[in-house]
């Protein structure tokens, strides 16, 4: 399975974290899956690649020519693929994946997160999002998705969703009933 991992790049962040993408990178490998992901150094996306690349996995970098430039190309990728801005980076990395997990991450996390979800409410895309929350990341995310709900910005009967989990072992166990 090809699995897209969006998170943070930036190093200075609590160790436990960055311990998270070790964590997956490396289950991601033993299971003899693909990691898809942004093709850049830095925090949980070095920590999660370079541990998948450890544990067996093909690595698939999807990167666009300004973080090149800044000298954040990766160089664990098997396969590397550039795009021309961001908004491509997006859009490849989930015409690679057959599902997306956002671990905990920053304004670009969020920003994939968001349009992972919205492309597949229009039907560009059917690929289940999985949103890892960490030590209650995400909570306030998630009562913001439900204020718009019970306003009913989202309909109730919302047909796609991000699937909000709370430990790796819950997300393996996703992956592995996808099969």
């Amino acid at each position: 399975m090809r699995i897209a991992v969006y998170c943070s790049a930036k190093d200075v962040i609590p160790e436990e974290y960055l311990q998270l993408g070790d964590a997956l990178g490396k289950w991601i490998g033993q299971n003899g899956h693909t990691l898809v992901y942004g093709g850049a150094t830095g925090g949980l996306m070095s920590r999660t690649s370079d541990a998948a690349k450890a544990a067996g996995a093909h690595v698939v970098g999807v990167i666009p020519p300004r973080i090149k430039a800044a000298g954040r190309l990766a160089t664990n990728c098997d396969y590397l693929i550039e795009v021309n801005n961001m908004s491509e980076r997006k859009q490849r990395m989930r015409d690679e994946a057959d599902i997306i997990v956002c671990l905990p991450g920053s304004y670009g996390t969020l920003d994939e997160m968001m349009d992972a979800t919205s492309s597949a409410i229009v039907g560009e895309h059917h690929k289940p999002t999985f949103v890892l929350n960490f030590k209650g990341f995400y909570e306030p995310l998630k009562q913001q998705i439900e204020l718009m709900r019970n306003l009913h910005f989202i309909p109730q009967d919302e047909h796609y969703k991000p699937v909000f989990i709370n430990s790796l072992e819950e997300l393996y166990g996703q992956i592995i009933n996808l099969k």
